[in-house]
């Protein structure tokens, strides 16, 4: 094979696999567990939603929710009092 450089098998290198973190997703007390989170609406139990700022997300099938602006205004405020009395 004249003319070809570079070595290899032309395949990519895997990077390390991401460990899910279920385990912050219940709280156990006494001997049961309870689910802390919301679960997405379209997929049913077991399948959470991530929270993010101003909206919730499924990674699943892509569902999405988002907060009114009134709320997230609303949050907002008592931490602009907070940081000016400081």
């Amino acid at each position: 094979m004249a003319g070809k450089k570079g070595g290899g098998n032309g395949k990519k290198a895997k990077g390390k696999k991401r460990v899910k973190k279920l385990w912050k997703r219940y709280k156990v007390s006494g001997d049961k567990a309870e689910r802390s989170g919301r679960f997405c609406p379209k997929c049913g139990p077991g399948f959470f939603m991530a929270m993010h700022q101003g909206r919730t997300y499924c990674g699943k099938c892509k569902y999405t929710e988002f907060e009114s602006k009134a709320a997230a205004a609303e949050q907002k405020k008592p931490e602009m009092k907070k940081a000016a009395k400081k």
